[in-house]
Parts: structure tokens; C-alpha cells; sequence
């Protein structure tokens, strides 16, 4: 999966968590809290959505800063599953 489809999903998924908040523009440099106003509940929902949507699971200290930091972590955790 290409970074660009990740970021795509990305943003569908926050979209139906934070409807309010424009997705139009997501990069990978966008960050998380202060472009998108994710919260921790809302970062929360996201990590849950991410692991259903891509069958990955998060590990512990997982923090992501940036979409980019959450599409090399998604990217990763696939290649773990090949």
C-alpha cells in the first residue's frame, strides 16, 4: 500500500471521528493535535480505527506527532504481517 492511499484512508477515518474538521488538505506533515484538533479521546477512536481498518495493532508507547509518523508506523506493521 502506497503512503498517499494510507493518507487517504487517514483522513476518511478522522473524518468520521471528527466530522467538523476539514480532511481535504491532510499531508504527511500534517499534525494531529494542532492542524486537526485530535484530542486524546479523539487519537484514541483514530488508533482504534486504524487497527480495524488495516488489522494491525498498536503497540504500547505507540505516539504519533504527525499523519506521517501514523502512515511509517502503518506501513511497518504491515510488512510485519507479509
Amino acid at each position: 500500500m502506497q503512503d498517499q492511499e494510507i493518507i487517504t484512508e487517514l483522513a476518511t477515518i478522522i473524518k468520521n471521528i471528527r466530522p467538523t474538521v476539514d480532511t481535504s488538505n491532510v499531508t504527511r506533515d500534517t499534525v494531529l493535535s494542532t492542524d486537526l484538533g485530535l484530542d486524546s479521546l479523539c487519537m484514541l477512536l483514530v488508533a482504534l480505527a486504524i487497527e480495524t481498518k488495516f488489522e494491525i495493532r498498536f503497540d504500547d508507547s505507540t505516539n504519533f506527532k504527525t499523519v506521517g509518523d501514523a502512515t511509517d508506523y502503518i506501513k511497518a506493521k504491515m510488512a510485519e504481517k507479509v
